[in-house]
């Protein structure tokens, strides 16, 4: 079973056992407008937390994706590479970035769920 939680930088991680599949929230797709380009990690890659972990970049801005947790670059999501325009159209489906193996699942206690992350867009305004 795989339990979902979320950055205030507006990443999300799909965890599922020892592994987090890391992409960006609808919210932050919104305010990035159309996806152009997305830059991946190479695969087996160490990642920190806060650390850079993608890039991608929009008609508006280049944004940093942020890894929301140590771990390893596992598998890279070719096909947003291909197609950026897909983090667009389905951000928590199709347009996942990276899969990390999660060096340390406490971790994961300072992650927000989903009731928390709604709640925390709502201070957004």
């Amino acid at each position: 079973m795989s339990k979902t939680y979320y950055t205030r930088d507006h990443e999300y991680l799909i965890v599922e056992g020892e592994t987090a599949i890391v992409g960006i929230t609808d919210y932050a797709q919104e305010q990035l407008g159309d996806v152009v380009f997305v830059e991946l990690p190479e695969i087996g890659k160490k990642v920190t937390k806060g650390g850079e972990a993608a890039v991608v970049e929009s008609v508006k801005a280049a944004s940093e994706v942020y890894a929301p947790l140590d771990g390893e670059v596992v598998e890279v999501n070719t096909a947003i590479a291909d197609d950026p325009s897909l983090v667009n159209q389905d951000a928590a489906g199709k347009g996942w970035f990276v899969k990390l193996r999660i060096a340390d699942a406490k971790a994961l206690d300072g992650l927000m769920d989903e009731a928390a992350y709604t709640a925390y867009l709502a201070t957004l305004g």
